[in-house]
């Protein structure tokens, strides 16, 4: 969630029991996106997809990883439009035509799983729908990256590749992190070039990878609410996020690969 709140580096996952899970809450972490998908339809508020993939998640043995962490009050961030991250669920009902981001974490005995997925509502403009597909794409030019030997500036380029060439602009502020027996940890693992190799990646190792892909410019704001973060120039954004356990070829990805 916010950068603040990266307490410390992630060890590397090894154990079976850790790696099982790990594996469990990517899979609670897969359902709750399962049937949240389902869910988001115009009419439907942001408040009752958090309610739905926080019923997920304890129904599977899991808790909810956001609530209650650094404060937030919810299972799932719901950012819609122009909110890049970290969106507050409410009353509002989604319109068709909109796109939804939603971010979903979840914890079983105390190993965790992250993913972020964005849906369009019904029909969206060509634009909307190409900013989409690109995001997406750089999330798996980004995870296609992330083998052990390689090194997160890797993982950074390969996104940065995908993303600006297509005209879109990338969040700089908000980046992709380790992950395992903590939600937030090292390495940073940034979705753009640094002009530092950074760290090298492990075999164990879990990072979570999550571009964050701006239509217009890439400056975002923080919003009264203290929370959520949205584009400055009012142009939508599209979060596209996995975790994934580094291995010497293609990565395991625990939150799976949604549909």
């Amino acid at each position: 969630m916010k950068p603040r709140l990266i307490r410390k580096a992630s060890e590397l996952i090894t154990e079976p029991h850790e790696r099982a899970a790990m594996r469990h809450a990517g899979r609670l972490v897969a359902a709750a996106h399962a049937a949240v998908r389902a869910a988001v339809v115009p009419g439907v508020s942001t408040r009752e997809l958090d309610a739905i993939a926080e019923q997920v998640i304890v129904s599977g043995g899991g808790r909810p990883a956001f609530k209650g962490y650094g404060g937030f009050p919810n299972a799932v961030c719901a950012s819609p439009n122009e909110i890049v991250v970290h969106g507050l669920p409410n009353r509002r009902k989604l319109l068709a035509g909109e796109i939804i981001s939603l971010d979903i974490g979840a914890e079983v005995d105390g190993h965790y799983g992250d993913s972020a997925w964005t849906y369009a509502i019904g029909e969206v403009a060509p634009a909307v729908q190409r900013l989409l597909a690109v995001a997406e794409a750089s999330l798996y030019a980004g995870l296609a990256a992330a083998w052990a030997g390689n090194c997160v500036e890797d993982i950074s380029a390969a996104i940065q590749d995908v993303v600006e060439p297509a005209g879109f602009s990338l969040v700089r502020e908000y980046v992709g992190h380790g992950i395992g027996r903590v939600l937030h940890g090292s390495p940073q693992v940034p979705n753009y070039r640094t002009g530092s190799r950074g760290p090298l990646l492990q075999a164990g190792q879990a990072i979570a990878i999550e571009p964050m892909v701006n239509l217009g410019a890439a400056e975002v704001y923080t919003k009264k609410d203290g929370w959520a973060v949205a584009t400055r120039d009012g142009s939508w954004s599209a979060h596209f996020e996995h975790t994934i356990i580094v291995t010497g070829g293609e990565p395991e990805i625990t939150t799976f690969v949604m549909a």
